[in-house]
């Protein structure tokens, strides 16, 4: 339970969509392969989800297609995996069971795939018109690598980018992740990300519109007031499901053998 403002309690897996807000503990898995999950994987996939202890929310992400005038990152990985839980305990205590997601049951079509993994602390921040509907396209950023003086650029990246970002248009999500402390349950090599982003809209649409905005000119200028860093920066569109968990709590779920 997440308590709220004026003492109301709130319980932030079946919150209106509209109403997330806060700090929480994010998993990210990401796969990379020439195949993208199918409807077969998901329909696995969706219930192990939702049914792994603690999770608040769960989403999978899947490539989308959009116009950047500045940025081609070429193929992205499919699908990213996004499951949130209140604290880095949360996210301990689910490591024996999110092993599973490595069994060859688990998503057939991607097993061999090469895989990462990575634990961030997820801030998401205010914007004026937050998400009401299901849909949403998202527009993730991972910056890797190192910088000269990482808490200063993500102090720069969480006041003043993301004031920037919040005036897109038609923006429903914004959330920023940093390093916490975490243990990884799978054999999966970790990110090195020191910093990711997100930006959420309703459609493809509105994000190339966005990003094909005066907007963007801004966040260009922006980059020259950061501190230095060093390594690859990628985004990548992604068409975002949330996870229904009223429909799999409490349900007993195992990966069947065989066909």
């Amino acid at each position: 339970m997440d308590g709220g403002r004026n003492g109301r309690h709130t319980d932030r897996a079946t919150a209106p969509v509209g109403e997330r807000r806060g700090v929480s503990v994010a998993w990210f898995a990401a796969f990379w392969h020439e195949a993208v999950s199918n409807d077969a994987d998901r329909a696995r996939l969706d219930p192990l989800l939702a049914a792994k202890p603690a999770v608040l929310r769960a989403l999978s992400h899947l490539p989308s297609s959009i116009h950047d005038p500045y940025l081609d990152d070429c193929r992205p990985p499919a699908p990213v995996l996004q499951l949130c839980f209140a604290d880095v305990a949360g996210l301990n205590a689910a490591r024996g069971h999110l092993q599973i997601l490595a069994t060859p049951d688990a998503l057939r079509s991607l097993f061999g795939a090469a895989a990462t993994q990575r634990g961030l602390r997820a801030r998401a921040l205010p914007v004026p018109e937050p998400r009401q509907s299901p849909a949403m396209c998202s527009y993730p950023a991972a910056y890797e690598g190192k910088s000269d003086d990482l808490d200063a650029r993500v102090t720069h990246y969480t006041t003043h980018r993301t004031a920037i970002m919040a005036h897109f248009p038609h923006i429903r999500e914004t959330e920023v992740g940093t390093r916490p402390h975490w243990r990884g349950a799978l054999s999966w090599q970790h990110g090195i990300h020191g910093l990711r982003s997100k930006v959420v809209f309703d459609n493809p649409a509105r994000l190339t519109a966005a990003l094909n905005a005066p907007l963007p000119h801004d966040m260009r200028a922006d980059d020259a007031t950061f501190r230095k860093f060093t390594g690859p920066v990628t985004h990548f569109p992604m068409h975002t499901a949330v996870v229904e968990r009223s429909r799999f709590v409490g349900a007993v779920v195992a990966p069947r053998r065989g066909g």
